[in-house]
């Protein structure tokens, strides 16, 4: 049994013990109808009493079928249940655990491998809790209670059904150390082909445009293979290990049913009660085949359940879970000492980084590729945690605040927005679900987006597609600048939005981000020289460093790294 996911979802516990309980009376009823049953077997076979002696015990046989049928309709109905609530459960706390891991880890894992866990990986823990998570109870109280039964009456029949029942389990181990790795590494190649998948369908523009489309499929190709062969292999020791376990029980049944026979004839058994150990021997095997068989599904549950466990305990780096701090406006931010490593990184992507940004002022952040700029602004948005040192808004540590009360606070505009698949106005929104349609409106005007979203086929109600494919990157930006006027946030992140647009593009989405900016405190990771000498103080990162700060034309006046820099970026305009 899998303790991490039972510790992830508590809830299923009562359930679970409620299913056990189901069987437990569908097994009682299974004894008292077999027992009945040979009893009128006895009066109307063997003693010729005629049918209507037996008809009493007829009748409470057929009660007791009732109650089996209805204990085991209800068992697997409410085992049903459990999976799926599980499920559901499970999917909302792993989306809910990769928000607050945020971008810091997901960038280290590949989308597909995490879509699989999240569909495949789930789905796969249905018969593992539905079936043979029960089944493990049942298989040890089922038996357990025929065994009670048995004894009294026959003792020597009893230690044949004692002696034969560990031949299941100690298969079942066998198989399942056998079976285990290949187990494994079959959900490992799923997981590789899940991702493989992805990767080729969202970079089919450019293995078209590159003629790579055969390279891919072979790919493709082999990595589907990797997965038929380690998929075959499992169903291999699947069918071999169940052949055995039935051969098995057969034989330990067939035993019993000679023993039986034998005693018989020589007078060492009344009929009535070795017909009923009889009829009881398949019921009593009957739990242990059922977990055989549910062992596989069983196994490949555990084997998901490793990889959801495996996210879902990946701690969150915070300091707390924060309070209500009133922080005011305008908002004044400070970086002192600030340092931080990504995980497995020997290098840290920042060192002791002190910089202010100051209330209703725009900041621009320059330097090289991999200077440390994108990891800076990931901090300011508390997407991860510094390592040392702190972030402080208006002198309050923000690790003090809420993560969700600070990020209301923030506003960004990344430069490749995303967009969800729906309605041009469910994207406006996303920072405001409350917001009036005048205001959506009003946010759409002020970003320069009223135009072109007036001039689709349904207006804001017009479908954007998956990942804004029916929008150009301009009008993809505008309206994630929309959705920053929308929230009207203190705090403003820009990645330069219009850093790779069309000239005409270009400057109606810089005025719309000049508008934006005003009476707010911004900090944009510049790209161009007109942004960079337009803010009002720029920061120089060089290998997770600040090397230079200070107002534009100072530093060029200083010629130091920023005078270099900014050389080197006017050739290349």
């Amino acid at each position: 049994m899998d303790r991490d996911l039972l510790r992830h979802a508590r809830e299923i516990r009562a359930l679970l013990a409620t299913t056990v309980a189901l069987g437990l009376v569908g097994a009682a009823a299974t004894i008292a109808q077999m027992a009945l049953f040979g009893h009128a077997t006895n009066l109307v076979f063997l003693r010729h009493l005629g049918i209507e002696s037996a008809t009493p015990t007829l009748a409470l046989m057929l009660v007791a079928i009732a109650v089996r049928a209805v204990a085991t309709w209800l068992r697997e109905w409410l085992a049903g249940r459990v999976a799926a609530d599980t499920k559901s459960r499970l999917r909302e706390r792993l989306i809910g655990h990769l928000a607050r891991l945020g971008p810091a880890y997901v960038r280290g894992e590949r989308t597909g491998e995490l879509v699989a866990v999240g569909t495949e990986g789930v789905e796969r823990l249905e018969p593992y809790l539905a079936r043979f998570l029960p089944q493990m109870a049942l298989s040890v109280l089922v038996p357990v209670a025929i065994l009670i039964y048995v004894f009294p009456r026959d003792w020597a029949s009893g230690i044949v059904l004692l002696v034969t029942a560990p031949i299941i389990p100690i298969l079942m181990v066998l198989v399942g150390s056998y079976s285990e790795k290949r187990i494994n590494r079959q959900w490992l190649a799923l997981t590789r082909l899940s991702a493989q998948l992805l990767d080729s369908i969202q970079g089919l523009p450019t293995l078209r445009l590159f003629g790579a489309g055969a390279a891919e499929r072979e790919r493709v190709r082999s990595a589907s293979e990797g997965f038929r062969r380690r998929t075959m292999d499992v169903l291999k020791v699947a069918f071999l290990s169940g052949l055995v376990l039935e051969f098995m029980i057969m034989m330990a049944i067939a035993l019993l049913a000679v023993t039986l026979g034998v005693r018989l004839l020589s007078g060492g058994i009344p009929f009535e009660r070795a017909f009923v150990i009889l009829l009881l021997a398949p019921e009593f095997y009957r739990p242990l085949r059922e977990l055989g068989v549910q062992h596989h599904a069983g196994m490949e549950g555990r084997a998901a359940a490793k990889h959801i466990t495996e996210i879902l305990n990946t701690p969150v780096v915070a300091a707390s879970a924060g309070r209500k701090i009133p922080i005011g406006r305008p908002v004044a931010v400070s970086f002192e000492g600030v340092s931080f490593r990504y995980p497995g990184s020997e290098t840290p992507a920042l060192r002791d980084v002190s910089l202010e940004l100051p209330a209703d002022s725009v900041t621009a952040l320059v330097g090289p590729s991999g200077a440390g700029k994108t990891t800076l602004a990931n901090l300011m948005l508390r997407f991860c945690e510094p390592t040392s040192g702190r972030i402080a808004a208006n002198g309050v540590p923000v690790r003090s605040l809420a993560p969700d009360e600070w990020r209301g606070l923030v506003a960004l505009v990344p430069q490749r927005p995303h967009l969800f698949h729906g309605t041009i106005a469910d994207n406006l929104r996303l920072g405001r679900p409350d917001a009036s349609d005048e205001e959506v409106a009003r946010a759409a005007r002020l970003a320069g987006a009223e135009a072109f979203i007036l001039d689709l086929p349904r207006g804001y109600d017009t479908q954007v597609g998956e990942r804004g494919s029916r929008l150009s990157q301009g009008q993809a930006q505008r309206i994630a600048i929309a959705r920053a006027f929308l929230k009207d946030a203190p705090v403003l992140v820009l990645d330069e939005p219009a850093s790779s647009l069309d000239p005409e593009s270009e400057g109606a989405i810089r005025e719309a981000v000049s508008l934006l900016s005003r009476g707010r405190t911004v900090l944009v990771i510049a790209h161009r020289l007109n942004t960079i000498r337009s803010a009002d103080r720029v920061v120089v990162l060089d290998r997770g460093r600040v090397v230079e700060s200070g107002p534009p034309a100072g530093l060029e006046a200083a010629h130091g790294t920023y005078e270099a820099l900014m050389l080197r970026r006017g050739a290349s305009a």
